[in-house]
């Protein structure tokens, strides 16, 4: 327990210390200065995303990142095991992202507003109008180029299960034209959620080869969240 309270202590000292460059990067979109905005969230976020899996004992093995391609835009879909995936994923996949997140963080200060400088979407699951427009704010963002990454269970498995696939997931993907990228991750839950205290745990991270989307078929569609959910199940 001790060293759970240190490491959430440990997080925030950290964010702290990025106060600066956050005042920066909202003055590079203030202006318009996009590439140096992208550039410096790019360096910031990849930093403390490692800092945070380190603090919390993970080692991660990444698998299979030539399947992400370089110049257009995806829709990373994987499974969910643990509050740590998003830190894994923006510390170990090099290709920059953004996410489909709760509206509640946008309560936690700094972390917020790296995430909105991002491109991240924020939900409101009670409001479902908020949720309609969302959505389509997330459609815009992939059409500008700004990769997304979504988990499709809704909620964390805090285990090896994996939770029925949500249907409006894929969507976004459909909508936009762009290819899905199924990942797999495998052993975060071990970093906290098994005990509830942090521990030490090798974290696995599986990218599968990309799915198109574009021109599928009515048919092919309602078949597309259990094709990609059996793809990820693969890896585990």
């Amino acid at each position: 327990m001790v060293r759970t309270i240190f490491a959430v202590i440990a997080f925030f000292a950290y964010l702290l210390t990025t106060w600066p460059d956050l005042i920066r990067a909202k003055h590079f979109n203030k202006v318009g200065k996009i590439e140096e905005r992208d550039s410096l969230i790019a360096k910031n976020v990849h930093s403390w995303s490692r800092f945070i899996v380190k603090l919390a004992g993970g080692t991660v093995e990444v698998q299979g990142e030539e399947n992400v391609p370089k110049d257009t835009p995806v829709v990373f879909i994987g499974n969910h095991q643990s509050y740590l995936d998003i830190p894994i994923l923006l510390g170990h996949i090099q290709k920059r992202k953004a996410f489909i997140a709760k509206i509640e963080i946008l309560s936690v200060p700094i972390l917020s507003g790296w995430m909105k400088l991002m491109q991240c979407t924020f939900i409101d699951r009670k409001n479902m109008r908020q949720s309609v427009r969302a959505m389509h704010e997330a459609v815009e963002t992939l059409k500008d180029g700004y990769p997304l990454v979504i988990f499709p269970e809704g909620t964390r498995s805090q285990g090896n299960s994996v939770g029925e696939f949500k249907p409006g997931s894929f969507k976004l993907a459909i909508k936009s034209g762009v290819p899905i990228i199924p990942f797999t991750i495998d052993g975060s839950w071990h970093l906290f959620e098994e005990k509830k205290k942090i521990q030490n745990s090798l974290v696995r991270i599986t990218i599968h080869p990309p799915i198109k989307t574009e021109g599928i078929s009515r048919e092919e569609a309602v078949l597309l969240p259990e094709q990609v959910r059996s793809q990820i199940i693969s890896a585990l």
